[in-house]
């Protein structure tokens, strides 16, 4: 059985690797903008901005989960896992449910009240996945952003 693990900064091109597999299979190639350098700063700088989990497959990681602490003002603590990718290529081995359960893990540890993330409404496997986890799919939200332009135009706005 594969054993997950923290990341070490030493993984972090990988990570970015998978990361960039993963935009692109979310029709979003070009959307990456962080870099190996940021990613090596965020997670293991003197406050680190998230937590990496890794799986290898014969020496090689080839899966990833990524989370952060947000606050929920009517839960709490919880955690955000902001992504959850598997290698196109170690996909079906179980990975994802390796990642997954050591998120679940360290979410127990740090004594949140929940962990939540988005999944795209077209990847039904995803869904299908994270549902028979015990997983709560909330359809009838939506994900609101702005980018980096549109928060310098709401404030070129005021």
């Amino acid at each position: 059985m594969h054993q997950p693990r923290l990341a070490t900064i030493k993984d972090m091109p990988r990570v970015l690797e998978l990361i960039n597999e993963l935009a692109i299979f979310e029709k979003e190639p070009n959307a990456v903008e962080v870099s190996i350098k940021d990613l090596e700063n965020d997670g293991f700088g003197l406050v680190p901005k998230f937590t990496c989990f890794v799986v290898e497959v014969e020496n090689r990681v080839e899966g990833i989960a990524l989370v952060y602490p947000r606050y929920s003002t009517w839960k709490g603590e919880v955690i955000h896992l902001e992504d959850l990718i598997v290698s196109e290529a170690c996909r079906g081995l179980g990975l994802g449910t390796v990642l997954l359960d050591e998120v679940v893990k360290y979410a127990k540890s740090l004594g949140v009240k929940r962990v939540s993330w988005e999944v795209l409404d077209w990847n039904e496997p995803a869904i299908k996945f994270y549902e028979s986890k015990g997983a709560k799919i909330m359809r009838d939200w939506d994900v609101v952003q702005l980018d980096k332009e549109a928060i310098d135009n709401y404030l070129n706005d005021l």
